[in-house]
């Protein structure tokens, strides 16, 4: 059997994030990824100040900044049949932390996965998915796996003094280690599709632009050569939608959308569409012993805001900031899990709570044929406007508690 420090199972950005930073300070990790590359469309591919700041203080902004990627400079409240109202505006904000880079998230993963595979303590295997956990009384002592990509040698067990789930909202291992999270009712699901645009049209790259209907939704998120949009429809509806066939659906895309009707036919099938289950939902405990999850294994998000990428990150950050010192020494106590969880519960509940509150206020009143309640909102906001203005860019680039990269991962 093989042995390491850490396990980290899942290659997303908190996973690469974390193994990147436990290898900087000398911990010998192994980051499991189930697939053969990053290559997956549709991931959240938002990176905001605090991951860009937290990339400068790694030494890795010149490289970050050289990859593909475009600037939103402000967030906006959708308002039915009135002009959007700025919740966001990071021009406010100091300098060079004042814009959320939009990356394909396969980009940045290999970025971080090139950094850490210059540390010597650092181990990323690919088409590695993790099956279950091993157990040595009642503590996490490893991690069960098998091998993709036909590869002869079947899996093993891959020893650990710490396991960490990075492995999502459907998370194998947290299941494995009898952790349940507290769901929370979500109103909607998403349905990914990309349409082309054109090089002569306007428009600034990186820029959102909703679309409200009759009980549906849409947002386009601007790319440089194409429109990433999301179809937003009550949660169920998936069937409905699939059953209808796909003439009918550019049909409502040409609706919601009259300026983009003239190339619905990009949408060539229903394959085409990526359905994403949303999900809200939190663990009551993040930890057993030997064990711990971080991201959306630990507390799925919705997508509105994009903030999942970034609390997730901030996440990785505490829990290598927290469990270093006990890593080296060789055995993590459960106390030291139980302190990454309280520094991360707070900044998790505040971002859920409004996420939840953005859900009752436009998703709920829209699919039940409602005007979304969204005009108190907006109202709220103008007549609040000094305070706002101040406060919310900050919470949404930071976050509630945002984390500094360890003094042992600087360059």
């Amino acid at each position: 059997m093989e042995q390491a420090g850490c396990v980290v199972v899942g290659g997303g950005p908190a996973g690469m994030v974390l193994g990147l930073l436990l290898a900087r300070a000398g911990v010998k990790v192994v980051v499991l990824e189930k697939h053969g590359d990053f290559l997956r469309d549709f991931r959240g591919d938002t990176v905001h100040p605090s991951t860009i700041r937290l990339i400068d203080e790694l030494g890795l902004g010149e490289g970050f900044r050289q990859l593909p990627q475009s600037r939103l400079d402000r967030v906006a409240l959708p308002v039915p049949g009135a002009e959007p109202v700025t919740l966001g505006d990071f021009k406010m904000l100091k300098p060079p932390y004042n814009y959320v880079a939009m990356m394909p998230q396969w980009d940045f993963l290999n970025f971080l996965a090139t950094e850490a595979a210059a540390e010597p303590t650092f181990t990323l295997l690919m088409e590695h998915e993790a099956t279950g956990l091993e157990f040595d009384g009642g503590r996490v002592t490893g991690v069960r796996y098998r091998k993709g990509g036909g590869s002869q040698n079947g899996g093993g067990v891959l020893r650990a003094g710490l396991v960490v789930a990075a492995d999502g909202r459907k998370s194998v291992l947290r299941r494995a280690a009898g952790l349940r999270p507290r769901e929370f009712p979500v109103p909607f699901d998403t349905w990914w599709f990309k349409l082309p645009r054109r090089a002569s049209e306007e428009g600034v790259v990186a820029g959102v632009v909703p679309a409200f209907g009759d009980r549906e939704a849409m947002i386009a998120l601007t790319r440089t050569d194409y429109y990433q949009m999301g179809y937003v429809r009550a949660k169920g509806d998936d069937a409905r939608i699939r059953a209808e066939g796909i003439e009918r659906f550019r049909e409502r895309i040409a609706r919601l959308r009259p300026d983009l009707a003239d190339r619905v036919d990009a949408i060539r099938s229903l394959d085409d569409l990526h359905w994403l289950d949303v999900r809200l939902d939190r663990l009551r405990r993040w930890y057993v012993d030997g064990f711990l999850c971080i991201g959306d294994a630990a507390h799925a998000m919705s997508p509105v805001g994009g903030v999942g990428i970034n609390l997730a990150i901030q996440d990785a950050v505490a829990t290598a900031a927290l469990l270093v010192p006990d890593l080296r020494r060789g055995k993590v106590p459960v106390k030291s899990l139980a302190a990454v969880e309280r520094r991360r519960r707070m900044p998790t509940v505040v971002m859920q709570t409004v996420q939840r509150v953005m859900h009752r206020a436009v998703f709920v009143p829209l699919f039940s044929g409602r005007t979304p309640a969204v005009q108190p909102v907006a109202g709220f906001i103008v007549r609040h406007a000094p305070v706002v203005r101040r406060a919310l860019p900050r919470l949404i680039a930071f976050g509630p508690r945002p984390e500094h990269a360890p003094g042992f991962a600087r360059r």
